[in-house]
C-alpha cells in the first residue's frame, strides 16, 4: 500500500526500503550528503552545455524530461534521509530560511 504523497510519508517510505536491505548501516550524515553532492551534480551534467533557452525546454524531450525527474527525485531522496537522519524537518526548516531571506532581503 503507498502512503499519502507528504514529506513524512516518503521519509517512512525511503526508511522502510533502507531497513529492508539493511542499508541504514551506511547512512550516516557523511555519506548522505556525498551521496546528495552526487545526485545534483548528475542534474548538473544534463543542464551543462545546454543554452539558458535550450534549459527552459529540457523538459519537451521525454528522454531528457526523464533524466531530469530521475536526478531530482535522487536529490529529494538523499535530501529527506539526510533530514531524518539529522531529526530535521525539512518544511519547517525551509519556511523558517524564506523567513530570514523576507527580513534580510525586503520586497522594494
Amino acid at each position: 500500500m503507498t502512503e499519502p504523497l507528504d514529506m513524512a510519508g516518503l521519509q517512512r517510505r525511503l526508511a522502510r526500503f533502507a531497513a529492508a536491505r539493511d542499508w541504514q548501516q551506511f547512512h550516516t550524515p557523511k555519506n548522505l550528503v556525498a551521496a546528495l553532492s552526487v545526485e545534483a551534480s548528475e542534474l548538473v551534467e544534463i543542464f551543462q552545455w545546454l543554452t539558458p533557452e535550450q534549459s527552459e525546454r529540457v523538459m519537451d524531450d521525454p528522454g531528457t524530461a526523464h533524466r531530469v525527474r530521475d536526478e531530482i527525485a535522487d536529490v529529494l531522496a538523499y535530501l529527506l534521509q539526510l533530514c531524518e537522519v539529522l531529526g530535521v524537518d525539512p518544511l519547517t526548516a525551509l519556511d523558517a530560511k524564506i523567513d530570514r531571506n523576507e527580513r534580510r532581503f525586503p520586497a522594494p
